[in-house]
């Protein structure tokens, strides 16, 4: 199969700046998040149009008769073609809680600048949580969360939290007030006093950071802030790549070599021999009260319900 042809661009060929006709409207536009949180759009740089004409200076500009716009974008994701929108960047400037900063500045990918309260006083203000949403210990998650308290207490434990918070705020006050350096009088304020930042990061690495924070198994408090940042600013500033990234990527589902080992009898209707598989890689063992506990299979089990198919294993599967 030969090459496509490649013509190089002359040196004086111009070029018109790719803008996102939806996303301008909106710069400097405060998305609002969580009760005092928010997302703005500083700057941006690119648009679809810049990684179609990424991809076509490497494929060469005989793929332009081939590939329509869209189609090309919905490849290169569907491939995992990443370098393309590597072209595109964006800055935002952020209000979040420090304990979700935390977890918001792991991703390394970033270029990042943030408000700092050695130089400046600490930003009045504190997340609270509503008596409705105090959620509790998942049984089987470590590290996340299922279902809430009940309001009646939930209401006790927000009286609580606004005490707490107002009471660290003003011991900062006092130390501030009697010349303590800003750095040392703030190492009480607690992690749900907000910080903000400037936020500069590639497409590529933005859905990266997407496709794990808008995951349903991420806090929820940084999973809000991932849906406006894909529902309300990404939609708008590349919508062809926001559209495959959920087809392919965010509502998309994988399956690892166990998943489809177990899942082609499943399919096939043999029970059995899922069934055998199934204990060849350690998903059934017997304990006390059913099965014990593993997480592949938990995570296999949540694969079949939204295909509408039920684990051989579990109740209510066809015998």
């Amino acid at each position: 199969m030969s090459e496509p042809e490649t013509t190089p661009a002359t040196e004086n060929e111009s070029y018109e700046r790719p803008t996102a006709t939806a996303l301008d409207p909106v710069l400097g536009q405060a998305f609002r998040v969580l009760d005092d949180g928010f997302v703005r759009v500083v700057d941006y740089m690119g648009s679809d149009e810049s990684i179609v004409q990424a991809a076509r200076v490497s494929y060469g500009r005989g793929t332009k008769k081939v590939h329509e716009d869209r189609g090309l974008i919905r490849y290169l994701i569907r491939h995992r073609h990443t370098t393309p929108f590597e072209m595109c960047e964006i800055k935002l400037h952020v209000r979040v809680p420090m304990d979700c900063w935390r977890q918001w500045i792991r991703h390394r990918t970033a270029n990042v600048n943030e408000y700092s309260t050695r130089y400046s006083e600490a930003i009045d203000s504190s997340q609270t949580t509503p008596p409705d949403e105090w959620r509790l210990q998942a049984s089987g998650n470590r590290q996340g969360s299922e279902g809430c308290l009940e309001p009646a207490l939930g209401a006790r434990l927000s009286e609580r939290e606004r005490a707490l918070q107002d009471e660290a705020r003003a011991v900062y006050q006092d130390r501030l007030s009697m010349g303590v350096a800003r750095e040392q009088a703030r190492k009480d304020l607690p992690l749900s006093t907000y910080t903000e930042a400037y936020w500069k990061i590639d497409l590529h690495n933005l859905l990266h950071f997407l496709a794990l924070r808008m995951d349903p198994h991420a806090q929820e408090e940084i999973r809000a802030y991932a849906r406006i940042i894909g529902e309300e600013i990404l939609a708008r500033w590349c919508p062809l790549t926001w559209e495959a990234f959920v087809d392919y990527r965010s509502e998309a589902l994988s399956l690892t070599r166990l998943e489809i080992a177990v899942l082609a009898p499943v399919a096939a209707g043999d029970r059995d021999g899922a069934m055998a598989v199934a204990r060849s890689f350690g998903w059934l063992e017997e304990g006390r009260n059913g099965w014990k506990r593993n997480r592949e299979r938990s995570e296999f089990e949540e694969k079949l319900a939204r295909l509408g198919l039920t684990a051989p294993w579990m109740r209510g599967a066809d015998s």
